[in-house]
Formats: structure tokens, sequence, C-alpha cells
């Protein structure tokens, strides 16, 4: 019996940097920032360009550096990395970068360029779940307390945590199902904050992959400190 690892790569990857990253401070687009001298966006690609079972990768880019991306990342499009022009909202970005997959692709995995430290055994459960036939989104179970406020920072009640996950990336899904949902996803209802969320609203099958917390999302200036940290602690 043939395992995947012996059949042709048939996983696209689309990696969602398009964002401003407004939150990380003045300068540079947060993605292209160095995390200990290697850029956030390579760190987040690394895992997937060097996994067997990827076919191609699609990067969604803030639209001016499609053309014009950091010399680091223009070394490395082509055959089996491409370039796009992301949207205004993730849902936009996620779509062109699908677009751009070929059509070997089976299995879709989405990532945010913002967590450059996901690691090789949760790609591969993600993997494995999607050829199952169900969405998979890594994860990882809430330890806080967590409230439900109102106005003026009033609580209102302790929310019941033995239920609730962080929904990390990456996500992934057969490429019929997502390709389905985002076919359904009405253009004038809410924003959907992950890919997950869109395969729910169109009554799909998706479950949670335990994920490492080392997998952290990086948004703030703080962020990148711990990121320095866990990449010193990493390497």
């Amino acid at each position: 019996m043939s395992s995947p690892a012996d059949s042709p790569p048939d996983v696209g990857v689309v990696i969602v940097a398009a964002g401003a990253g407004v939150r990380a401070g003045p300068g540079e687009p947060k993605q292209f920032r160095p995390i200990l001298g290697v850029p956030m966006l390579l760190r987040a690609l690394r895992p997937f360009t060097s996994h067997p079972e990827v076919l191609h990768v699609v990067v969604a880019l803030p639209p001016a550096y499609v053309e014009r991306p950091p010399e680091w990342l223009g070394k490395l499009r082509g055959e089996r990395l491409a370039l796009v022009p992301g949207g205004a909202q993730r849902a936009d970005s996620v779509r062109a970068g699908l677009a751009a997959l070929p059509a070997g692709a089976a299995v879709i995995l989405v990532h945010d360029a913002a967590r450059p430290f996901v690691g090789r055994g949760t790609i591969d459960v993600v993997i494995t779940r999607a050829r199952a036939g169900v969405g998979a989104v890594a994860a990882v179970p809430l330890s806080d307390t967590v409230k439900e406020v109102v106005e003026d920072h009033r609580i209102a009640k302790t929310v019941v945590r033995e239920r609730l996950w962080r929904a990390y990336t990456p996500q992934g899904f057969p490429r019929a199902m997502i390709d389905q949902a985002y076919a359904a996803l009405r253009p004038d209802g809410p924003p959907p904050t992950d890919d997950a969320e869109v395969c729910e609203r169109a009554g799909f099958p998706v479950e949670v992959v335990t994920d490492s917390p080392h997998n952290l999302k990086i948004t703030t200036t703080d962020d990148f400190r711990i990121a320095e940290a866990l990449a010193r602690e990493l390497r």
C-alpha cells in the first residue's frame, strides 16, 4: 500500500501576508521584519516549501509588494512559489491564493505569515485530517479564566472554558470543501475571521488538531520581543 509520501505532492498552501500590521508599530510591514535575523514571513514559509507533500505555495501580499517584493522573497518566486495581491479582507486574500493554486492541489492549507513557528508535526496532522475529508484547525485549549464584559468594563459573567480553544493556523481542507465554502460565502455578511468559519457557515465538518503554544501569532512590538526569545530557544 502506498503512503502519501510515496505519492506525487498534492498539497497547496496559501500564506496570508497581506495585512498592514499597524499594531506592530511604524516601519516596514511586520511580515518582512526580522526575528533573530530571519524575516518573519520566511520563517513561516520554510516549513511548507520544504515539506515533501507540498506541491505549490502562494503568498498573498499587499498589492504594492507583488511586483517589488523584498529581494530575499523575489529570489524564491518560481515554479513552486507564487506571489499574488491580497485584498481588503482576509477572505479576499485567501480567495486570491486559492485561484492561483494549480488543479493538482487536492488538499489546501491556509497559514498566517504572522505565525512563524509552526511545527512539522502540526502540519502533518492537519494534512492527514484534511485527506480524511474534514476541515482541520491547529488549536490550543484555553487555560485562562474568561470573562464576558459589558459596558464600563463590568463583568457580566465567567464563561465556562472547558469547550473553548484558541484557533491557530495552519488550517487544512479538502479542495472541494474550501472552494464550495468560499463560493457560498455571502458578501453582505460579517467578514469571517478564519477559513474554518467559512466552512462552518457552509455546514462542513471542521475539527481541531492540538497544537503547541509555540505557534503564537505575532501582532505587537511586545510579541516580537517574545518571538526573539523563542527563536533563541528553538535554534
